[in-house]
């Protein structure tokens, strides 16, 4: 077992959801050995099918597997010019893929791995959105009765529609399409509709905003403030990246718990904020970074600080890169909280062994690895699929264009 090598990786994208997710296979030497990791950049994922293809596999086919931490090592710096979403998301999939065949190898599923279980089961949080209250309480409604306890709300997606309409604005003459959105009524609009949920769902529910980095930094602070009377679990990425020291001064003025870091893809963007404790939450997508060796170094970095975990889990996620970082909230002590969007039965047919939910907690497979096979065929029904890129192209009512 000492000499078991690569003999091939493959990519897939698959698109069950009319969301394209990239997994990364990686067969080994041992005939029915393999190992399975999520690399999806959803909008740009044929970049990174490309980085993994034409650069990761040609240096690793022959390597042994059982080195994970040199073989990632050698992946980040054999671009010279290191990091970044694509080149991060393509050592992701190799990455867990190995781990997953190292859980195999020990016959031991990763948290075991990683240490051991600090819980039995993993809360996790929903998304309650609507274009109108009515929507978005009757989805809280609809949450709270499947057992969960911990819900974001959104009227309107990322405020650029409040009240079942769009906002009243005045665009200049030949303003470029997009999607619109003003601050302050998005503002507003927020704060009514918190002082709405808390009357009617009184305050054992836990809730939560995400900013999507929508706001200047001055706004943000007053956001911030003006959110204080309705106890959020946290606010999500109120600012974006290049910002990230304003969260100094947020969080000298405001006592309303932050997450931050959805966007992050190296440790020079996680390090002060972690280090001076101006964030309660860390928001990284997994893959985004590179998949769980840095994410296991980055959670146990938190840990000194009392910063606690919040992984990223959108519906780009493919379902191993949701078990993947689930081993890691059940191993790590300063688990925070789980973002958790569901997996429909297509899903489900492409990756056996799905997480499953009930009464707000997640649930993993005890299987060796991460726990979650990959059914090629089943993935093959669902192509690539062009994707609507709108929401991405936001822009202030004068027309100018806002990073997502």
């Amino acid at each position: 077992m000492k000499d078991i090598t690569i003999r091939n990786i493959r990519t897939f994208i698959t698109a069950p959801q009319k969301v394209n997710l990239v997994v990364v296979k990686v067969e080994t030497s041992e005939p029915e050995l393999y190992g399975i990791g999520c690399a999806t950049f959803t909008w740009r994922c044929k970049a990174v099918v490309t980085a993994v293809e034409e650069y990761l596999k040609p240096m690793l086919v022959g390597k042994s597997v059982h080195n994970i931490e040199d073989i990632w090592q050698s992946m980040m710096g054999s671009s010279y010019w290191r990091g970044g979403p694509v080149l991060n998301n393509a050592l992701s999939g190799v990455d867990e893929a190995l781990w997953d065949i190292k859980g195999k190898l020990a016959g031991m599923p990763l948290y075991s791995l990683f240490g051991g279980k600090c819980r039995e089961g993993i809360a996790v949080y929903r998304h309650a959105d609507g274009t109108t209250m009515d929507q978005v309480e009757d989805k809280i409604n609809e949450y709270m009765e499947q057992g969960y306890r911990y819900i974001r709300c959104h009227l309107g997606l990322y405020g650029g529609n409040a009240g079942g309409s769009m906002q009243t604005m005045i665009h200049p003459e030949n303003a470029p399409a997009g999607a619109y959105y003003h601050p302050k009524t998005y503002m507003q609009s927020v704060v009514k509709m918190f002082e709405q949920i808390r009357r009617d769902f009184g305050w054992d529910l836990e809730i939560m905003h995400d900013v999507h980095e929508r706001l200047s930094p001055a706004d943000t602070l007053n956001f911030a403030k003006e959110l204080e009377p309705y106890k959020l679990f946290f606010l999500e990425d109120a600012l974006p990246p290049e910002q990230a020291g304003y969260f100094k001064i947020i969080r000298e003025q405001t006592s309303v718990p932050l997450a931050m870091g959805e966007l992050f893809t190296s440790p020079a963007e996680w390090r002060t904020i972690v280090q001076n404790q101006w964030i309660d939450f860390i928001r990284v997508h997994v893959s985004d970074i590179g998949g769980l060796t840095p994410a296991r170094k980055l959670a146990h970095f938190c840990e000194a600080f009392g910063v606690r975990t919040a992984f990223h889990g959108p519906n780009d996620l493919s379902p191993v890169g949701m078990a993947a970082q689930m081993h890691l909230d059940l191993s790590c002590t300063n688990f925070g909280i789980q973002e958790f969007s569901g997996f429909c039965e297509a899903e489900k047919a492409i990756f056996p062994g799905c997480p499953e939910v009930r009464n707000g907690y997640a649930y993993i497979s005890d299987r060796p690895g991460i726990g979650i096979d990959f059914d090629e065929k089943e993935a093959a029904k669902y192509p690539y699929t062009d994707m609507d890129f709108g929401w991405l192209f936001s822009r202030l009512p004068d027309g100018t264009a806002v990073r997502p």
